[in-house]
């Protein structure tokens, strides 16, 4: 029987030379960060992390967010020790292709890493939103003696995500919402990629947090383990407001000739200081040599095992007493929609169909709200203080505060980037569908948030409104223009701009049933015109693109648009229909999704031989060319916007029938 190592700093060291001995190997990468919280990390995970290797997807489990993700060797180190599925061989391949360890942390590569991280800021970001979650989900399934929603998250920053703004946005809204279980270790190791931070990073944390409404432990020395313990021992006790221990470390502890500078963050330390660094520790093991009985020392099979069946033993309590809040937690936990949701999403689609109204199609997003929030408790919504102009609350939307989390509506304040990635970390938790609101224009703060969560292929749903320069008065400052491209050209992102309500109805049913992938719904200010449907084209706008008005006999001119512009086509069209043309109009409302249909339904809509197109969106132009090719025309926008009414700023920048119609006599006489 291997007797396990309880000295508690050699079981730290063997983060350390696993992640100089990566690097090393992988002559690419970060050891000092690693190295720096090994003691930290080693207290956390062997005393008071709430996980199962065997089952990293154990719903109670705690979570835990390297923020600071450019030191990804240390998470790897802790999940190949602890004993999840991740070999000595994946901790040789990283940052190699296809390895389970890529250079940051990768959401779905290695068991175990909740989130990716890596854009500094955004894992503290995403750990706010878990750690809600947690809070919500709890206040709205936990009763008398059955605590069954009850962890912690834990989250690893550095200087940099401090420094970054979207960390003043989080961690302000953490503060109010009193987020208690949410406890951040602040690596205070004085040191960027640049040197010593103190000649552009001076501001007093502490005092930060305490102002943020946070409990601060400060001046902790990381690499006392008794402190550390001390530490989070306080902040556990503190239960109404999220804790930040600053932990004074020293980058790259260990390495004798390269600890505490800037040399040991970004790149290997060197074979001779590594040799140094052996010595210096008094590890006397070869490269990703690790004894038996530090394995034993770290595993934390048994105990997983056991406190995951422990739970489940109370969950089976919770279950006798509360039969149907046990089937529809755990059917949210497991990402299913309610089984009649389709169904009924559908017959409210048809009703809508069935009794035209025109709107706008922000308040068409409103009332599919109304329709949709009562089949889904498990939708989350919120807006970055622009509620009544996003109409992002529905009937049903109650308001989350500190002090009553059982609510479905999320006030973040102006606070767009934090709300996005906030999003991102409250889908990564499971159990809640996040939806989040702001101008079109207003995304380009939070884009990095929007592509991390296609990149994680996560469930968060971006709503936009004021979609164009349609917004009239407010001016080119608050008109998008180049926005739906960037989101169009965003990979695993889907783009919904409809016409009209029923479409806007689709968008969401689209959004709500796709669980590998974020979505962005865009909206507008001005009403728009319902248009005349057939059962067929009812049922083809789930392809993102059909055919909306079509010709007689074979088209000879193809009107393409999406949004508010699908009403001056149509109109257009039946101008030159009139005239004896053969027109079809096209409604794209979402074009990676009819890119995504059959060769045979694409050509169907769009058949090759019509080369005589026109697309009309009041967006950036480019975009259009692979839809009209060379011989088409489009009418978009390649400048920003104006101020004035927005019937005065479209007829300026010729979003209007007779301009279409005049264009289409162009190409047709061509």
């Amino acid at each position: 029987m291997t007797t396990a190592v309880t000295d508690r700093t050699e079981l730290a060291n063997a983060i350390r030379a696993l992640s100089m001995d990566a690097v090393q190997q992988a002559n690419s990468g970060h050891p000092g960060a690693p190295m720096g919280m090994a003691d930290i990390a080693e207290v956390l995970w062997r005393d008071y992390m709430k996980h199962n290797p065997a089952n990293p997807d154990w719903a109670d489990r705690d979570r835990f967010v390297l923020s600071n993700g450019h030191g990804s060797m240390l998470i790897y180190s802790l999940l190949h020790l602890t004993g999840y599925d991740l070999s000595i061989d994946d901790l040789k391949d990283f940052r190699q292709l296809h390895s389970k360890t890529p250079g940051h942390p990768e959401y779905g590569y290695a068991p175990g890493v909740e989130t990716t991280t890596g854009p500094l800021g955004q894992g503290l970001a995403n750990a706010v939103g878990m750690a809600l979650a947690e809070k919500i989900l709890a206040a709205q399934f936990n009763r008398d003696q059955h605590d069954i929603i009850d962890h912690h998250t834990y989250v690893f920053l550095g200087d940099g995500c401090l420094m970054e703004g979207i960390s003043h946005e989080a961690c302000s809204l953490a503060g109010t919402l009193g987020l208690g279980k949410l406890i951040a270790f602040y690596d205070d190791n004085g040191i960027s990629i640049d040197g010593e931070v103190e000649g552009w990073f001076t501001d007093d944390t502490a005092q930060r947090f305490n102002a943020y409404g946070w409990h601060v432990i400060e001046a902790i020395d990381g690499h006392d383990s008794a402190a550390v313990k001390d530490a989070i021992e306080k902040a556990r006790s503190v239960t109404d407001k999220p804790t930040l221990i600053i932990c004074k470390t020293i980058i790259g502890f260990g390495a004798p000739n390269k600890q505490g500078s800037e040399s040991c963050h970004g790149a290997p330390l060197g074979e001779d200081e590594i040799k140094a660094a052996r010595e210096q520790l008094g590890w006397d093991h070869g490269p990703f040599e690790i004894p038996d009985e530090i394995y034993a020392g770290w595993s934390a099979t048994e105990a997983g095992a056991s406190r995951e069946n422990d739970w489940h033993q109370r969950f089976a309590k919770y279950e006798e007493a509360y039969p149907e809040l046990a089937h529809e937690l755990s059917r949210r936990l497991k990402s299913e929609l309610p089984a009649d949701f389709d169904a009924q999403a559908d017959a409210y689609i048809a009703k809508l169909q069935a009794e035209p109204a025109d709107v706008a199609s922000r308040k068409a997003s409103q009332n599919t709200l109304n329709a949709f929030a009562p089949m889904l408790p498990e939708l989350l919504g919120g807006s970055a203080d622009l509620a009544g102009s996003n109409l992002t609350i529905s009937k049903e939307s109650k308001g989350v505060s500190a002090d009553d989390a059982s609510g479905n509506y999320v006030y973040y304040g102006v606070r767009e980037f934090a709300m996005s990635a906030m999003m991102n970390g409250i889908a990564l938790h499971r159990g809640l569908i996040p939806y989040g609101g702001t101008f079109l224009m207003f995304m380009e703060y939070a884009r990095n948030a929007i592509r991390m969560a296609a990149l994680m292929k996560q469930r968060s749903i971006f709503v936009y409104t004021h979609d164009s320069i349609g917004l009239g008065e407010d001016g080119p400052t608050h008109q998008p223009v180049e926005q739906l491209a960037s989101l169009r050209c965003t990979p695993q992102l889907s783009t919904w701009r409809p016409c009209d309500q029923v479409e806007s109805a689709v968008a969401w049913k689209a959004a709500i049933q796709r669980d590998d992938g974020p979505t962005a719904l865009i909206f507008s200010r001005q009403g728009l015109p319902q248009q005349e449907r057939s059962a067929d084209q009812l049922a083809d706008i789930s392809r993102g693109g059909y055919i909306l008005l079509d010709s007689e006999q074979k088209p000879e001119l193809i009107l393409i648009a999406t949004g508010s512009e699908v009403g001056i086509a149509m109109a257009a069209a039946k101008t030159l229909q009139a005239d004896g043309h053969q027109v079809r109009v096209v409604s794209m409302p979402a074009t990676d999704v009819f890119d995504a249909q059959p060769a045979d339904y694409r050509e169907r809509v769009l058949p090759a031989a019509v080369t005589r197109r026109i697309a009309i969106e009041a967006s950036y132009v480019d975009y259009w060319y692979k839809y009209v090719g060379l011989n088409g025309k489009i009418i978009g926008m390649d400048t920003f916007g104006e101020s004035g009414p927005a019937s005065d700023v479209f007829k300026h920048f010729g979003f209007t029938t007779d301009n279409v119609v005049g264009t289409a006599r162009e190409l047709l006489d061509l």
